[in-house]
Formats: C-alpha cells, sequence, structure tokens
C-alpha cells in the first residue's frame, strides 16, 4: 500500500531524530517523494515547523515548468488543477481541466478565442470571426454565439461550416415582410442589397444595380408609386409604364393626335416634368439664331411635326413673295432663302457673290445690286464687261476705243479699284514706255501715235527730230536696209528699255 502523506511525514520526522543521534546511518535508503519525479527545493511549499498545510511561496515559479499562471488560473488552488501529489502527471491541455463544449470543431487550443482573465471574453472571439468568412460588423458583432451557432445533435457541427448566408438566420423575417411582400414579388433572400448590419429597418435598395438608376425626382417617389401593381423584378421601364396618362393628357401640343414619341426623355427630364426642352438638333435640322426663340407652333402651327418640311419656303413663302428690292418672285430668285439670308436676322441680306463664277473685287464690292441687274437679269446674267460698261467703253475719246477697235475686255487695261488711271501692257507687248529713258517723258498715247485712228501707226521724230536726212543716213551707212522712217528705226530702236 502507498503510505499517506501523515505517514510519510512521521517516518521523515523518525529518521531525521535518529540521524542526530546517530542511531541511523547515513547509508539509509531514501524515503519516496510523493511528487513523484518533480524536483525542487520542499521549502517553497513547506515550512520548517510543520510540514502541513503546505504554503506556495512567492517565489515558486510555475512558469518555468511551461504553464504560467495568468489570470485566473493564478487564484486557482492547487489542486483545482493537481488531482495527485505527482505534479508530472498533469498536462496543459486546456481540455484536461474545461469541458470542450464545442466537440472538437476548434482543436484543442482554448487560447484562440478565450482568455485566462475571463472564459467568456468575447475579445478574443470576435478577433477569431473576423478571419472567418463571415466577419461580424453592426448589431452582429454583438448577439450572443448561441443566437446564430444553435446547438446541434452529436456530430453535427454548431460552429466551423454553419452557413453564412442571410437566409440561414433571416428566413423568417424574410417570408414575415409584408411591404413588399419579398416572399411574394420574388425578392432575393440576400438581404445585404436593401439591409445593413446596424439596423434591419430603414432598408435601402440600390436601384442602380437594376439597370434604371434613379435620378432627379424619381429618387424622392415612394417605392409603390411604380411598384404599386406588385411588380417588382422584370418591371418596365419604359417611360409609359409610369406616365402613360400624362402623355394621354398633354394637349399643348397633344402628343397623342400628334403621335409623338411615348419615350418621355425625348423632352422631358427626372428634375423636372415641366419646362419640357425638346433637342431640335437631333432632327437634324439645328436651330441657330432667331429660330432658337420661334415658339414652337411658329412653324409647327399646322399640326405637322414628324417629316415637317424644312425648306425655307415651307415657313418663309409670304416673305419670298413679298420681297420687292429685289422682287424676288419676278427674277426667279432662289427659294433657298440661306444664300442670301441668316438666320441671326431677316434685314441685311447679303448675297456670295463669289459662289456665281464672278467674284466681286474692288469697287464692284460697293455697288448696289441693282447697278448690274437693274434690267432685272440676276440668273444667267453676263459676266462680260461691256455687259456694264459699254458706255463707258463707247464714251472713251482719249484714246477712242470704238475708233480704234479695242478690246472689250475691259481687264487689258482696267482694274476694278478704280476705272482711271487705265495702264495697257505696251512694255511686254511692244516696247518700254513705262521703264528706260522713256518714262515719264511723255503724257498721253497721241505723244507717239499722231494718226488717232490707226494706233499701228507711230512716230520716233516727235521726240527724236532728224532734220538732216542725209546726216541721218550717213550715221546708218552700215546698216543694211536702212530707211528714213519711224516704222524701220523701230526694228533696231529702242531695245532693253535704251532710249
Amino acid at each position: 500500500m502507498r503510505r499517506t502523506a501523515l505517514e510519510t511525514l512521521g517516518a521523515l520526522l523518525l529518521l531525521a531524530s535518529l540521524a542526530v543521534l546517530g542511531v541511523v546511518s547515513s547509508s539509509a535508503p531514501p524515503v519516496d517523494n510523493p511528487h513523484g519525479a518533480f524536483r525542487d527545493d520542499c521549502s517553497l511549499c513547506h515550512g520548517p515547523k510543520a510540514w502541513k498545510p503546505a504554503r506556495i511561496s512567492k517565489k515558486f515559479d510555475h512558469a518555468k515548468f511551461g504553464f504560467p499562471l495568468t489570470g485566473a488560473h493564478a487564484a486557482a488552488t492547487c489542486t483545482a488543477c493537481h488531482k495527485t501529489l505527482d505534479f508530472t502527471m498533469e498536462q496543459s491541455v486546456c481540455a484536461t481541466c474545461h469541458e470542450d463544449v464545442h466537440r472538437g470543431e476548434f482543436g484543442t487550443d482554448c487560447a484562440q478565442c478565450h482568455t485566462t482573465r475571463s472564459f467568456i471574453d468575447r475579445a478574443g472571439m470576435v478577433r477569431l470571426h473576423q478571419s472567418s468568412r463571415f466577419p461580424l460588423s453592426g448589431a452582429h458583432a454583438a448577439l450572443d454565439c448561441e443566437r446564430c451557432h444553435r446547438g446541434a445533435a452529436a456530430g453535427q457541427l454548431a460552429f466551423v461550416g454553419i452557413a453564412a448566408e442571410c437566409e440561414s438566420c433571416h428566413m423568417h423575417d424574410y417570408d414575415a415582410t409584408t411591404n413588399p411582400a419579398h416572399a411574394a414579388a420574388g425578392f432575393p433572400t440576400n438581404c445585404t442589397s436593401c439591409h445593413g448590419s446596424f439596423t434591419w429597418t430603414g432598408a435601402r435598395f440600390d436601384h442602380a444595380a437594376t439597370g434604371f438608376p434613379l435620378t432627379g425626382a424619381h429618387r424622392t417617389v415612394q417605392c409603390q408609386s411604380c411598384h404599386g401593381d406588385g411588380v417588382w423584378a422584370g418591371k418596365p421601364t419604359a417611360c409609359v409604364s409610369c406616365h402613360q396618362s400624362d402623355y394621354n393628357g398633354t394637349t399643348n401640343p397633344s402628343h397623342t393626335a400628334l403621335a409623338y414619341s411615348t419615350d418621355c426623355t425625348t423632352c422631358h427630364s427626372t428634375v423636372s416634368w415641366s419646362g419640357a426642352s425638346f433637342n431640335h438638333n437631333a432632327t437634324g435640322f439645328p436651330l441657330t439664331g432667331a429660330h432658337q426663340t420661334v415658339q414652337c407652333v411658329g412653324c409647327h402651327g399646322d399640326g405637322v411635326y414628324a417629316g415637317k418640311p424644312t425648306a425655307c419656303v415651307s415657313c418663309h413663302q409670304t416673305d419670298y413673295s413679298g420681297t420687292t428690292n429685289p422682287n424676288h418672285t419676278t427674277l426667279g430668285y432662289s427659294t433657298d432663302c440661306t444664300m442670301c439670308h441668316s438666320t441671326v436676322s431677316w434685314s441685311g441680306a447679303s448675297f456670295d457673290h463669289n459662289t456665281t463664277g464672278f467674284p466681286l473685287t474692288g469697287a464692284h464690292l460697293s455697288v448696289q445690286c441693282l447697278g448690274c441687274h437693274g434690267d432685272g437679269v440676276y440668273a444667267g446674267k453676263s459676266t462680260a464687261c461691256v455687259s456694264c460698261h459699254q458706255t463707258d467703253y463707247n464714251g472713251t475719246t482719249n484714246p477712242s476705243h470704238t475708233v480704234l477697235a479695242f478690246s472689250t475686255d475691259c481687264a487689258s487695261c482696267h482694274t476694278t479699284v478704280t476705272w482711271a488711271g487705265a495702264t495697257f501692257d505696251h512694255d511686254t507687248s511692244y516696247f518700254p514706255i513705262y521703264s528706260g529713258r522713256h518714262a515719264g517723258i511723255w503724257s498721253s498715247c497721241a505723244t507717239c501715235h499722231t494718226v488717232s485712228t490707226n494706233f499701228a501707226a507711230f512716230t520716233c521724230f516727235g521726240c527724236h527730230p532728224h532734220d538732216d536726212p542725209a546726216q541721218t543716213a550717213s550715221n546708218h551707212g552700215g546698216v543694211s536696209g536702212y530707211v528714213y522712217d519711224s516704222q524701220a528705226c523701230y526694228s533696231c530702236h529702242p531695245r532693253g528699255g535704251a532710249g
């Protein structure tokens, strides 16, 4: 039989007394250690006056044996953990002392969730939960574990592998909701579509995720205003699905009579139903200038909207027919008003003459239209100079254009800048009179062309008199075919501007 602690203590005291008296030999066999293989100074727990009761000294370091005493462990009695005096028989595994209510789902390390300060301290539990596939937030973080982790039969999991979908806990709430009825409307069972984890009430649905984002006044409309028919999933997004009565009831203009598009966004916005604004630029007839301020009925007073003609006279026939300066109808003007008029102002018409093949330059730019078109001819008007300048041609006497049969192409000598100061290209065609020694020494064509009816005839002797024909002849003794005549002089004189 194993000795009791009292018997062992008595034996030890007896041996000690006998040893003092020399009765017991120092070679006596040692008494068995009740603590097994545990070795340390007995004084850490026992006193010199009495073996019992044992008192743990502050010098005793439980940590050096691999299990530091912290929190509630430091206040526990030795026997709470050490069921026998053989301390080496105890293990440091939590489940040795603590029943595992989790049935081994989390392993044997209780410190993953629990602390020695308090076994029900939730801080560690929440931290561990954050690394799971269902992090705790909002009201979820304040719930008792048992609200979601209900007891399960032996062999079934209650913590690991629990479904994280909303309906696993909230299916009853889903089925019981009537405003709107989630089940009847086919709402998704993913509660996070509308609800948050902080509060179940005040649900907010992200309408933008449906393909029909709510903007403007749509954001303030109650759900039932559009979904009062009980249709949620697959609800039509066409404007008239909600605004058919507005479309039918509009009379200025009448949408139904004019077969307006039922796409309200063509003219209306979600900010305000009134103050509709139609984007006329999308019709192929952009509104510019004064057209932008015209009321719709100004052009569409006939009730025609779709397919309305865009020709100017479809609105401006009266203006065209009533214009007398000049008379558009009599003169057969084009009915394309844009050729002369702009949308900025009807008055102050300006015709782009450059598009006719006869660009206006110089003095022509300041001539009134009737100055050339006084005969009433516009389309097909002759562009020959004499068609306007025949009188100027006939009346010119220095030299006489008609007598000398000058070209009727006035541009040969005249420019559009000014009629006076005509310049004939004498230098290139005949000999230099505008450059060289002849420049500036003559006053008119008659200086050389003394026969007014024949400009082919000229004389050099008017400026270069040779009174002695014989002397002149002797000066040209070596010139073959010499004749005392101005026409003959020109065959040699001048050349290169020499006199």
